[in-house]
């Protein structure tokens, strides 16, 4: 397997980074109390991703003024979940949704509405799933860092590789069969396949596709593939609240999600709460996504790439590649080699001497031994000038 594809792989499959650097600089622009200097935490320019460890993305205004909203006036949390998930279904051409707290969260509360349905002695019951339904199949090239989310309500993750094998897997314990998305190259068993084996076997299908956002169209191209159950992350490429995601799909098992999880106390996801601001700002992030300018944010990330490479283009041996991931982090992402003859430093040292220098930069963690690796896509406006300028000076240096 090429570098380049082992690249693209661990991109689209990494939970978390390390810690982050020590506290030094202040958030540039504020204009009232510097919170996090005063609690000696060091922000920076996120030259990565959508990582959770780096707090993911940033609302825009139009979500920060709802949470805002939201936070100003009581309302019934249970009708407000009703009105949002309606609104989020309709957007996405699906029978149901309900916002919950990230995409874990979603696995979590989705795998046991699979388990219980709407009986509530089956609902307290979890994790305890004695005489209930508590295995979940799914591809053995599938298992990721976040399938922990769904064997939270008691269940056995059951690995098969082949059709075949699925069909020997499916037994009456059987109350889900679980897609990674971003896997679907790994897997032997592809997306439309494995939702018509679920449908063939009567399993509901849940599609994890957490960080597939963009492109736009997998909001509403993914739901009309027939998944029972869909998540997608609200706090990375829709920029919603971090804490907060989507899960869509079937009304009954939408409706025993959410009997699963708060503001119901006694559930195996109580303490996944969603609170109204939440919810609003999810719904409303939504929005402004689904309005923006895709094509023009596109080329904008491009010119921050064209940026970066022309800063360091004379400096010796240097190489660039743009590559974007195949299906998850599906954006452009800057690549830079060099000869270390040349230039007498490691990728990673580069990355410590960018987080550690001045103002502190984060670089995407797939930055091995050979090569950088620089996200732009959560770049601010002239925040790519920044990069290319430190990423300059820190090689020219050495």
């Amino acid at each position: 397997m090429s570098d380049r594809r082992t690249f693209l792989q661990r991109l689209g499959s990494v939970p978390l980074l390390g810690a982050l650097a020590p506290a030094g600089v202040a958030v540039a622009g504020n204009k009232g109390r510097d919170y996090f200097t005063d609690l000696g935490v060091r922000p920076f320019i996120n030259a990565a991703g959508t990582y959770t460890t780096l707090t993911a993305s940033l609302m825009p205004p139009e979500v920060v003024q709802a949470i805002e909203y939201a936070s100003k006036q009581y309302v019934n949390l249970m009708e407000l979940q009703d009105k949002v998930g309606a609104r989020i279904a309709s957007m996405l051409g699906t029978e149901a949704g309900m916002v919950t707290s990230g995409a874990a969260g979603a696995l979590t509360c989705g795998t046991a509405g699979c388990i219980t349905g709407t009986d509530q002695k089956a609902i307290q019951q979890l994790p305890d799933t004695t005489g209930l339904k508590n295995e979940v199949i799914m591809q053995k090239a599938h298992r990721y860092g976040y399938d922990h989310a769904v064997r939270t309500p008691g269940t056995k993750i059951i690995e098969i590789e082949t059709p075949e094998d699925l069909a020997r897997a499916v037994n009456p314990r059987t109350a889900m069969m679980l897609f990674f998305n971003a896997g679907e190259p790994l897997g032997k068993i592809k997306a439309a396949e494995f939702v018509a084996l679920g449908k063939k076997h009567n399993v509901p299908t849940f599609n994890d596709a957490s960080a597939d956002v963009p492109p736009i169209e997998n909001l509403t191209r993914y739901p009309k593939q027939g998944w029972d159950l869909l998540t997608f992350s609200g706090g990375k490429g829709l920029r919603g609240p971090q804490s907060a995601g989507i899960l869509v799909g079937r009304k009954d098992l939408i409706q025993a999600a959410r009997l699963n999880t708060s503001p119901y106390s006694d559930t195996v996801a109580r303490g996944m709460k969603v609170n109204k601001e939440e919810m609003l700002g999810m719904l409303v992030a939504l929005e402004v996504f689904m309005k923006k300018d895709h094509n023009a944010e596109w080329k904008d990330w491009e010119k921050r790439i064209s940026t970066i490479v022309d800063s360091v283009r004379d400096l010796p041996s240097i190489k660039t590649e743009t590559i974007v991931p195949e299906i998850a982090n599906h954006v452009p992402h800057l690549l830079i080699r060099w000869d270390q003859d040349s230039i007498k430093l490691t990728p990673k040292q580069v990355m410590k001497q960018l987080r550690e220098g001045e103002p502190s930069i984060e670089v995407n963690p797939m930055t091995d031994e050979k090569q950088l690796a620089i996200g732009v896509w959560m770049l601010q406006p002239g925040e790519a000038q920044i990069v290319a300028k430190r990423v300059r000076a820190v090689l020219k240096q050495a």
